[in-house]
């Protein structure tokens, strides 16, 4: 299990560093300005639903069932039911895009109403909606053909198409001369990007023999009627942090320009370890414990979930660290430069700060909500969901005020240690989640080693400021890299020393 997390997020490491690249040249084009914000009102917009429709709520509905079906020797009924889902999936976003289009005004005065009041920064977001909104179609569709291949234990190809997008961004960004602006530019890359994500996974599965096709769905099939009993209460559960995702933007567009700018970079950052690790370890756990599971192994999902767990944790702690130790330099080392100003820098690298909070409880949620989907209960997480939105939203409204675009991050963090929580106590008392010895162990070698990392930030800081000359644009990169080295060698070093003092090896763990 471990190999296939390291395959998984090994390619979706190369999509966040190209993910990166393209954030890089996109703040140097765009800056932190009104075309900024209009793109990133016309990104999210696909993206919130699809992280609603998609990825959230239609994995945790099919991923189990399908593998349940494939794991009981069931072929000939699992292809049926994939071909079903495929054809309603289908149906659904073409009638989704017709009624979306047309409607685009109305849902980008609803999305970002603070925009309302320039009507030149309002056109271009509805401009640019209307050409990215189509990415929405191709992604639910790829969602799909990827929980086929990763029932299938193929998960190379899924994690590998979100490079895609970055690429063609990249490249359409590098075109912007031949577009109105570089809004138009980069909108038109993920416009195109949907299509090549699409034809890859399409290529994936033909090359499997797991291609799905058209078949008229049916409540007829027992599977289907299961599929819509879990997906309702997945739906809204995976809309909860959606609807805070939603909260934050409207908020954002009521602040001075560049507050949502601010809040998408630094998102970006936050995102990188949770796509790294937190995504590749759910991708990986959700077959393995549906299968373990459907097969009478509890024991045996339980600890696939202390190793997931683990070993996600041990990887995503440092970015917690650096996040609260050195967000402006990270910040002015990755994005100031172009259109990027100081300024734009110092707004976001509070707001990465604060999302710096939030990341070891998001990294952990996505092992501990895994107790629930792979026994196909969508219910129990959707109460702990809505109780953290309710903590999120309330939160949001009451830090925005003193704390500006950063309240909005700080009630992003406690909003998911609350669902954490919640998710583990519920998971523990029904007897659905066994942490062990193991998992006691990584976590106090961690927390010994972010002690050791936190120092070096502080305290090295100031050396490597003087140690490393005044290169233009370059000093801020070599000061984050020297102390990355050094942070990195301690942090492995005591991580390595604890498990090792108590016969634990990380991949055990």
């Amino acid at each position: 299990m471990i190999r296939s997390i390291l395959s998984v997020g090994g390619w979706t490491l190369v999509s966040r560093v190209t993910g990166f690249a393209r954030d890089v040249v996109m703040a140097a084009v765009m800056g932190a300005g009104p075309i900024a914000d209009a793109f990133v009102v016309a990104f999210r917009l696909p993206n919130h639903f699809r992280a609603i429709f998609g990825e959230g709520a239609f994995n945790t509905a099919f991923v189990p069932a399908y593998a349940g079906l494939a794991e009981a020797g069931e072929a000939g009924a699992a292809r049926a039911f994939a071909d079903r889902i495929f054809s309603l999936m289908l149906a659904t976003q073409i009638v989704l895009l017709a009624v979306a289009l047309p409607a685009m005004p109305w849902v980008v005065r609803a999305l970002a109403p603070g925009f309302s009041e320039d009507p030149e920064r309002f056109g271009l977001a509805v401009s640019l909606t209307r050409i990215t909104v189509p990415y929405l179609l191709f992604m639910t569709l790829v969602t799909l053909l990827s929980g086929i291949l990763n029932a299938h234990r193929r998960f190379a190809v899924a994690a590998g198409a979100p490079v895609l997008l970055n690429l063609a961004m990249l490249g359409a960004l590098g075109l912007t001369g031949l577009f109105p602006n570089a809004g138009y530019a980069a909108a038109w890359g993920v416009a195109l990007a949907g299509l090549l994500q699409f034809g890859l996974l399409w290529w994936g599965c033909r090359r499997a023999g797991v291609m799905p096709g058209l078949a008229a769905p049916t409540l007829r099939d027992p599977a289907m009627r299961r599929f819509f009993t879990v997906l309702g209460p997945a739906v809204i559960g995976s809309a909860g942090f959606q609807i805070a995702a939603f909260a934050d933007t409207i908020i954002a567009s009521l602040l001075p320009t560049g507050a949502v700018s601010a809040l998408y970079y630094a998102d970006r950052l936050y995102q990188l370890p949770f796509g790294v690790i937190a995504i590749a370890a759910g991708t990986v756990l959700l077959p393995e414990m549906s299968r373990r599971i459907a097969a009478g192994d509890v024991a045996g999902a339980h600890a696939a979930q202390n190793r997931a767990a683990g070993f996600s944790l041990a990887l995503s702690a440092p970015f917690t660290v650096a996040f609260l130790t050195l967000p402006g330099l990270i910040m002015a080392a990755l994005f100031q430069r172009g259109a990027f100003s100081a300024e734009d820098a110092a707004r976001a690298a509070s707001v990465l700060a604060a999302y710096g909070l939030a990341l070891p409880a998001v990294v952990l949620v996505r092992s501990a909500v895994a107790s629930f989907y792979a026994r196909q209960d969508t219910t129990t997480p959707l109460y702990a969901s809505l109780t953290a939105i309710a903590v999120n939203v309330g939160l949001k409204l009451l830090l925005t005020g003193p704390y500006g675009v950063t309240g909005l991050a700080l009630a992003t963090a406690v909003s998911q240690w609350v669902n954490l929580i919640l998710l583990v106590a519920l998971a523990w008392r029904r007897g659905w989640t066994a942490p062990g010895r193991g998992l006691g162990i990584t976590v106090l070698g961690v927390v010994i080693a972010c002690l050791g990392l936190a120092a070096v930030a502080v305290y090295g800081l100031p050396l490597a400021e003087r140690i490393v000359p005044a290169l233009p644009h370059l000093r801020e990169i070599a000061v984050l890299g020297l102390l990355g080295l050094a942070g990195a060698a301690l942090y492995g070093l005591l991580l390595l020393a604890t498990l090792h003092l108590f016969g634990l090896r990380l991949r055990r763990a």
